[in-house]
């Protein structure tokens, strides 16, 4: 599991525990992550490595020797990580260098994928339609090309290396574990706080993808015998911000008055398209992320009161 603290690498790595895995959890160098993992019932081997670093990364491979990889490590997200060539280390170079220790390291007993690698919606850019995975990507931003870059790398690897992977495409990912700037974060904390909150307008729609759904879908991509490919993982559904932040308002009995629509600009960087194409997914897994936007609230609320 590299990025195993991250957001999703940590429902990744919840969801290989629940099924038995045993798991090499790689963090970033001076994470201390041990409460944390306690808390999501993680378990395994803890290794903080560089992971910019091919050597490092050759070296770990070469000691876990894994069966599968589930690849959650990121640059970009975080809206403080700007550093292009930083980007491009994490996003698109560890791809190679995966694949390239995959390849000679691979367990020819194992009939699934070798890599599942977690892509973005971003790689797409501003192309609009239903994004199906075929679809000609036009990356607007340094995350979604270095992120398109690493797709390339793996289908490169699957070619030339005979590395079964999948990229899974994630869209609007949310649940327990965000970053404090997102929104249902941002949501908690005014119901908390009783303080307003500030938004943009909401109008525009985005695929809200529960985050155990993610972990569930990546890890059945995981165990499917094919090649590998490009697959957008999400629930083919279009939500509105503003009805997102409402519905959660509902659940956390917030004030409507204190949700401030239209306080914010919407962000330069914000996609519009169609219902994501999933036919690709439906094919492949038998299955579609099943929890719905007032279901996955819910569960997220339920979780971080426990943990509280």
């Amino acid at each position: 599991m590299l990025g195993a603290a991250g957001f999703i690498g940590r429902w990744v790595a919840r969801a290989l525990c629940a099924q038995g895995a045993e798991v090499t959890l790689v963090v970033r160098p001076r994470t201390a992550v041990e409460e944390m993992f306690a808390r999501y019932s993680v378990h395994g081997d803890v290794v903080a490595a560089d992971l910019s670093d091919p050597a490092i990364v050759r070296a770990l491979f070469r000691e876990a020797r894994p069966t599968i990889t589930f690849n959650l490590a990121g640059y970009g997200v975080d809206r403080s990580e700007h550093d292009p060539a930083s980007a491009y280390r994490i996003n698109a170079d560890l791809v190679r260098t995966m694949c390239d220790a995959v390849r000679t390291l691979k367990n020819p007993g194992w009939a699934g994928q070798h890599v599942v690698h977690a892509g973005s919606a971003a790689e797409y850019g501003h192309i609009g339609g239903d994004l199906a995975e075929d679809s000609v990507p036009r990356p607007t931003t340094t995350y979604g090309r270095s992120k398109l870059a690493g797709t390339y790398l793996l289908a490169r690897g699957r070619r030339h290396g005979s590395v079964r992977g999948f990229a899974a495409r994630l869209f609007t990912v949310y649940g327990p574990g965000e970053h404090d700037d997102r929104l249902l974060p941002s949501l908690l904390r005014a119901a908390a706080t009783g303080d307003p909150l500030s938004l943009t307008a909401g109008q525009q729609k985005r695929d809200f993808t529960y985050v155990e759904d993610v972990a569930a879908g990546l890890l059945r991509l995981g165990v499917v015998a094919s090649p590998g490919g490009i697959v957008n993982l999400s629930t083919g559904r279009l939500t509105s911000v503003r009805v997102f932040a409402e519905t959660a308002g509902e659940i956390l009995r917030l004030d409507p008055d204190r949700l401030r629509f239209g306080m914010r600009p919407d962000r330069s960087d914000e996609m519009e398209h169609d219902e994501v194409a999933l036919e690709r997914l439906r094919r492949l897994v038998a299955w579609i992320p099943p929890t719905g936007i007032a279901e996955g609230i819910r569960r997220s609320v339920q979780f971080e009161r426990r943990q509280a």
